[in-house]
């Protein structure tokens, strides 16, 4: 998890940044800043190969062949898009809402969302196995 260095480390910045201002706006930051890490770890392993989800994959099917790594990397993209619609949310609602809206949405419904992109993901999957004859 290559993430978890730079979100800490960015985390407690923005924490310093609250205490110091005497203001929650370095908190309301810290999910827009963990959305940006991982999208840019993410599209990093786009780039660098393998993508983080082909990583995740080969931990329970080690042999993938190349449409399923194909596959791994389409969805890799598809995070990428969450990340950046999420942290552009994230931010809004930072900047422009109330405390109460900023919880909402990035303690409920961004998890909403992205339970709601692994259930597809899974369906998805499921699906190009079965057609796949596997």
């Amino acid at each position: 998890m290559p993430w978890i260095k730079p979100a800490s480390l960015l985390g407690i910045l923005a924490i310093g940044l609250s205490k110091t201002m005497g203001s929650d706006f370095g908190i309301r930051l810290y999910p827009v800043i963990v959305n940006t890490v991982m999208f840019f770890v993410f599209a990093y392993s786009l780039y660098k190969g393998p993508s983080i989800i082909e990583t995740f994959a080969r931990i329970t099917e080690p042999k993938l062949d190349k449409r399923a790594i194909s596959y791994t990397k389409n969805v890799t993209k598809i995070w990428c898009v969450f990340f950046v619609f999420n942290a552009s949310i994230a931010l809004y609602t930072s900047v422009f809402t109330s405390l109460d809206v900023w919880a909402f949405y990035n303690g409920f419904i961004a998890y909403i969302i992205m339970g709601v992109l692994f259930a597809i993901e899974w369906l998805v999957r499921k699906k190009v196995k079965r057609n796949a004859g596997v």
